[in-house]
């Protein structure tokens, strides 16, 4: 097919022999019965593969000051385990809550503990008449669901290409004190891949808003580097020049650096901001699970075993991230069907389709054999307000698999497309 010049600009005859042989096209990929997954940012086996020295017997269930793991104690996470992530994250280990295995446990906790009782001394979010919440978008589905079961409401700020539209967030943020936060993926954000700028950081840190604003900083993927090492600024040190020490919750896993739902999760905050949450902890738990601290302490040892590591996982991520992102070039470039992200590392790849087309184009993929997330499932209410945003997550299927899935997504793009562009011109 001729993808000179941009399909807009093709007659409708033109269109029409497209459409022709796009639907051939797809009805060969519909006979082989395919059945690929993609729908969500799961690892592969031979990620897994390379975190199997954590399924060892522990060496020792004795931490560094003599305590018997085994045993109830330590609230609030080991020493050296928050040493590692003090070490990794450049965190003053003071402010760091180890937890359990789930940073998404860890962010309903904390919102739940501000609708219960607020924050700082500021009034529970849940006695207001109204709580709204900045969500960036497209962004991460688990996060709008959230704010939905607790009925928070939630206002879509368009992202730019160095984090959410900042003039926006402050004008929001500023006019409304009902606006208590901003959920915030601030490195190779879900799904575009996009890493907030220094900039972006410092306005986040400094700009007027309520007194229980809170910034929930959700990095998830701030080691997930693949093509080059993104930094990102220090959004505590951003909050406390622009004098809102306590504005910050922060989290951070390894839920995607050794076992899913297996790992250590953490909650960084201003010291005030720990003791709160400490207070609440020592109602809610007796403490979480130091063997498991222990066994992910052991297999990574240090921040820079963390390093070394995750420079093996980016070497399984880049063949895959490749895979994507040339297919999607070499089939749909210079066409204007579509546009998408190139992230330097994360999990996702975010691709725009013309508008009104995303949930054509899924629903062709999913009637073929490949299944992949929602449309509108990376905004608020799953409602993309033009129908276009799609997220593909590579690291799931095999590699043939996913280079199946990715010329058979591309098909699906073109013929969503070329059947719009018809009918606008018919």
């Amino acid at each position: 097919m001729n993808a000179a010049k941009e399909w807009k600009n093709f007659s409708l005859e033109q269109l029409q022999a497209c459409r022709e042989e796009l639907e051939q096209e797809y009805a060969g990929y519909v006979k082989q019965n395919l059945k690929l997954n993609m729908s969500r940012g799961k690892p592969a086996g031979t990620q897994l593969d390379l975190c199997n020295g954590a399924l060892e017997t522990l060496s020792s269930y004795t931490t560094a000051d003599g305590l018997d793991a085994r045993n109830y104690g330590v609230l609030d996470g080991l020493p050296e385990v928050k040493k590692l992530f003090s070490d990794l994250l450049d965190i003053p280990a003071e402010k760091i809550i180890v937890g359990g295995n789930s940073s998404l446990n860890l962010m309903y906790d904390t919102m739940v503990r501000c609708l219960l009782f607020g924050t700082r001394g500021n009034t529970p979010w849940s006695k207001l008449g109204k709580v709204k919440f900045l969500c960036p978008s497209p962004g991460y589905d688990r996060h709008f669901a959230i704010c939905e079961e607790l009925g928070i409401e939630m206002i879509t700020v368009p992202m730019r290409e160095d984090g959410p539209d900042m003039e926006l967030v402050e004008k929001l943020a500023a006019e409304d004190d009902s606006v208590k936060g901003i959920w915030c993926v601030p490195l190779y954000s879900n799904p575009q891949g996009i890493c907030y700028s220094p900039k972006t950081v410092e306005r986040l840190g400094a700009m007027k808003a309520a007194p229980d604003f809170r910034i929930f900083w959700d990095n998830a993927y701030g080691v997930h580097h693949i093509y080059s090492e993104e930094k990102l600024a220090d959004i505590f040190a951003a909050c406390e020049k622009g004098g809102h020490p306590d504005r910050v919750f922060y989290f951070f896993s390894t839920s995607k650096i050794t076992f899913p739902g297996a790992g250590v999760a953490i909650l960084a905050a201003s010291p005030d901001n720990v003791a709160e949450i400490k207070k609440h902890m020592g109602i809610q738990t007796i403490g979480y699970d130091k063997l498991n601290q222990l066994r992910t302490l052991q297999f990574l040892k240090n921040a820079d075993g963390v390093r070394a590591h995750m420079r093996k996982m980016a070497a399984e991520l880049k063949p895959k991230f490749d895979i994507v992102l040339n297919t999607l070039q070499s089939e749909l470039g210079g066409t204007g069907l579509a546009q998408w992200t190139s992230p330097k590392g994360g999990y996702f790849v975010a691709i725009d389709t013309l508008d009104n087309c995303a949930k054509a184009t899924l629903e062709l993929a999913k009637q073929a054999g490949v299944t992949m997330t929602g449309a509108g499932a990376t905004f608020p209410y799953h409602r993309d307000p033009r129908d276009r945003n799609i997220r593909i997550a590579p690291t799931y299927p095999t590699a043939d698999e996913l280079q199946t899935a990715i010329r058979l997504f591309c098909v699906c793009v073109k013929l969503a497309g070329v059947r719009k562009l018809i009918a606008e011109k018919q």
